[in-house]
């Protein structure tokens, strides 16, 4: 419990748990402006591939980055944003439709509710639980693409939702760890989400856009079509993987090969000149070898080309109506990787951009970059639920029965700009 000096209103924690790191933002809203206040990060082993594997190291983790946090920001809090990933995480896109039952046949924002509840209302395998049940669009009798059909005339409402689900237990785990760690879990929300939240535009979002989240043991997907997400999904491979990768190859130790992808990796092996050498150590004392950096981008290209290469067939899946117009947008920490935007280019044929987090001052220059791109849209998501008079309870889904929530977001984010 705590008490000493609570957070006051207007603040909001994000708390991203990642495979390689856990970083936690404390933010507050002046106005229209988001300042970061507070930002603490601790390096995380006690995760795999987004799902917990040791809650005392998670915990430890939680505690280590919340605490650092808190002590920049001179309060303490309670309530945290938590993000999620993990390849439980699935999701499908649903239709619901009932019978306008408003005054004057129009519709009201119980009839929103009502559409929004039957488009969730399938059968959902056991052992998972309905993380987001996001609005896509609705129509009204035979007029589709409508965002928000509330003083509509008409007999029929239907609405098409993306529905999100992820393990129980899985989502579970996390909200323990948080709480052995002294913290309360307001919502777990889908870690793709959150990023787009924080470095996609509207316009992106309007034409269609394919957010790419390369993290550490994950890489998120979320396409956004017409302004929502229309698909996401989570591929249990990331820049841990690559590390992997370069360690077998070049035979040397985990972290050698970690050192060596960040300060001297590339994802497009012909910007290395062939007679351009490293010098690679030996695992366990064995002497080192000089090798040929085009060897390790070799490496790097091939990993990263094979992920890329899966959001494409994903996207291809879709059909013709799944073309992300706007593009690609790589985020996370995997998309500071050198010539990985040109590899891209030519893995989609498709305009590609890196997303840096946007529109928050403060000491928001400490954590704008790929890699805090989670944990920053997590506030700004908290941001958004606060900004519509309160934060929802952890059981709640993000269909509010007065103003969607997608379209809220969208509406606080503007305000931003």
């Amino acid at each position: 419990m705590k008490a000493s000096n609570p957070a006051p209103t207007g603040i909001v924690v994000g708390l991203d748990l990642g495979t390689t790191k856990t970083s936690a933002v404390i933010a507050e809203a002046a106005g229209h402006q988001v300042k970061v206040i507070g930002v603490g990060v601790s390096p995380s082993s006690g995760l795999r591939r987004g799902m917990v594997i040791d809650v005392e190291m998670t915990v430890q983790a939680i505690r280590k980055a919340l605490s650092e946090a808190e002590l920049m920001a001179g309060v303490q809090v309670q309530f945290v944003y938590a993000g999620i990933s993990g390849e439980h995480v699935t999701s499908r896109n649903s239709r619901g439709v009932v019978a306008i039952s408003g005054n004057g046949s129009e519709v009201t924002a119980v009839d929103r509710e009502r559409v929004v509840d039957a488009a969730r209302a399938v059968s959902v395998e056991g052992g998972l639980q309905v993380l987001h049940v996001l609005p896509q669009e609705f129509s009204v009798d035979d007029r589709g693409g409508i965002r928000d059909p509330v003083g509509l005339a008409g007999v029929r409402l239907e609405a098409s939702v993306h529905l999100v689900t992820g393990a129980a237990t899985s989502v579970q785990n996390i909200t323990n760890s948080i709480a052995r760690a002294g913290y309360q879990a307001t919502e777990v929300v889908l870690a793709p989400l959150a990023s787009g939240t924080a470095v996609l535009d509207d316009d992106e979002r309007d034409m269609g856009v394919c957010l790419i989240d390369i993290g550490g043991g994950t890489t998120d997907v979320a396409l956004y079509l017409a302004g929502s997400i229309h698909h996401s999904r989570v591929i249990g491979l990331g820049g841990q993987t690559v590390t992997n990768d370069v360690a077998i190859g070049l035979r040397t130790s985990w972290s050698q090969a970690e050192r060596l992808k960040c300060g001297c990796g590339v994802a497009l092996a012909e910007r290395i000149e062939r007679d351009e050498m490293l010098e690679v150590p030996g695992v366990a004392g064995r002497q080192a070898q000089a090798v040929p950096r085009r060897h390790l981008a070799e490496i790097i290209e091939v990993r990263m080309e094979e992920i890329l290469a899966l959001v494409r067939g994903d996207l291809h899946r879709l059909g013709p109506g799944g073309r992300p117009n706007a593009g690609i947008v790589l985020t996370g920490g995997g998309a500071q990787l050198e010539g990985l935007a040109e590899l891209a280019e030519r893995v989609f044929d498709l305009p590609v951009r890196v997303g840096q987090p946007r529109r928050l001052g403060g000491m928001a220059d400490r954590v704008t970059h790929p890699p805090f791109a989670t944990v920053l849209g997590l506030v700004l998501y908290g941001m958004a639920d606060q900004h519509l008079g309160g934060v929802p309870e952890p059981s709640e889904t993000q269909s509010s029965p007065r103003t969607p929530w997608w379209q809220s977001v969208r509406d606080w984010i503007t305000d931003l700009s």
